[in-house]
């Protein structure tokens, strides 16, 4: 599959292939017709700061979700912010890796690993926890994650955490043996899942409950985990101190702004609150194995 990134500088411009031109076309409506309200603008920087968002959802929907929060903080810190994906979860991995993205929105265990590998540092995380999910199909005769035993089920990416890591830690445990098929993204499990691809599949509470009711009206929670912390906004070692204060104020400052809480409503979020690096202790003490070394 070719390389897939969006971006939300304008110089860059749009790139070829049918759903990266869709997804920057989308971008550019949204910046010259976004339903958000223009804040007051601070003083601009000119270089832009490339955010990178874990692509649980198809690109269009990232795109469309996202650019609202970015055009936000450009305005409440004069930075100007690129917005960037990948087609899959082993993509972003990697280019996390080598540490391609300024900012970024990560799984927990995303953050252990790049903390240690890249130096990312946590910036600010989402207030709801994070719990991973088993979903089948609404009318399916499975009852129990026993009844999974033997059959291959969906999973975004081998390193999601709570929607493949988690889920398929608890079914080992449990001895259920299964194979697990690997489809780039939260929106495909569930969509895999309700067209009946597959007999179950993981995920998250937010992701699933963000979902087109048209698609989860076709399915249902088999099975949740215990909460863990939830995802944070993190960022690379080399952008100046001066930014990272400026854009951990307006993060942390938009869940009191009504602007602010509205953009955090359309993607699911309450508020963010200040993050550190024990905060993720408890994912730490999971001790989850990958089945490969993420980003290679």
């Amino acid at each position: 599959m070719e390389r897939w990134r969006e971006s939300t500088g304008a110089r860059r411009g749009l790139q070829a292939g049918h759903a990266l031109g869709a997804a920057c076309a989308l971008a550019l409506c949204l910046l010259l017709l976004s339903p958000f309200p223009v804040y007051g603008q601070a003083e601009t920087h000119t270089a832009p700061l490339r955010f990178g968002v874990v692509p649980q959802q198809v690109p269009r929907q990232s795109v469309r979700n996202w650019m609202p929060l970015l055009r936000y903080l450009e305005a409440q810190t004069g930075y100007p912010l690129q917005f960037q994906t990948a087609r899959d979860i082993p993509t972003f991995e990697q280019r996390l890796l080598q540490g391609e993205y300024d900012l970024a929105y990560l799984n927990p265990y995303h953050y252990i690993v790049f903390n240690a590998t890249t130096g990312y540092l946590p910036l600010a995380r989402e207030n709801v926890p994070l719990q991973g999910i088993v979903v089948v199909q609404a009318e399916a005769a499975i009852r129990d994650l026993k009844d999974l035993r033997g059959t291959t089920i969906a999973f975004p990416g081998p390193g999601a955490v709570a929607a493949t890591l988690v889920p398929r830690a608890y079914l080992a445990r449990l001895g259920i043996p299964h194979e697990a098929q690997f489809v780039g993204s939260h929106d495909s499990v569930y969509r895999a899942v309700a067209r009946g691809l597959f007999p179950a599949g993981g995920g998250i509470r937010r992701t699933y409950e963000a979902l087109d009711p048209e698609v989860s009206g076709r399915l249902r929670v088999l099975w949740s985990s215990p909460p863990l912390t939830p995802h944070p906004v993190v960022v690379h070692p080399r952008v100046e101190a001066e930014a990272v204060d400026a854009l951990r104020a307006a993060l942390l400052q938009m869940g009191s702004d009504p602007g602010g809480r509205a953009i955090l409503k359309t993607l699911g979020f309450q508020h963010f609150e200040p993050a550190e690096d024990a905060d993720y202790d408890d994912v730490r003490a999971l001790d989850l194995a990958l089945p490969r070394k993420l980003g290679k």
